[in-house]
């Protein structure tokens, strides 16, 4: 693997079709490791043909995210959580 990633902040925009809140400023939680953290400290490798999140801690794949004509398809089965912060 190199270091030839973005951070978790690339999944913004589009993280943003599928969610009402900033799921980037959310904490979660790596299935392998452990490690938590906001969605933005992922390493972030993509676009084509999708983007895939990685644990910066164990470098296991945390987030998969997909976009097709009218169609995503997110994979978090990497993540044992993800705790979002919400107005009141």
């Amino acid at each position: 693997m190199t270091a030839d990633h973005l951070d978790g902040n690339a999944l913004a925009g589009p993280l943003s079709e599928i969610f009402a809140t900033d799921v980037t400023a959310a904490t979660g939680r790596c299935a392998n490791c452990g490690l938590a953290g906001p969605i933005a400290g992922l390493h972030v490798y993509g676009p084509e043909p999708g983007l895939v999140a990685r644990c910066p801690g164990c470098d296991e794949v945390v987030l998969r995210l997909v976009r097709g004509p009218g169609t995503a398809w997110l994979d978090l089965r990497g993540a044992v959580s993800l705790r979002v912060s919400l107005p009141d």
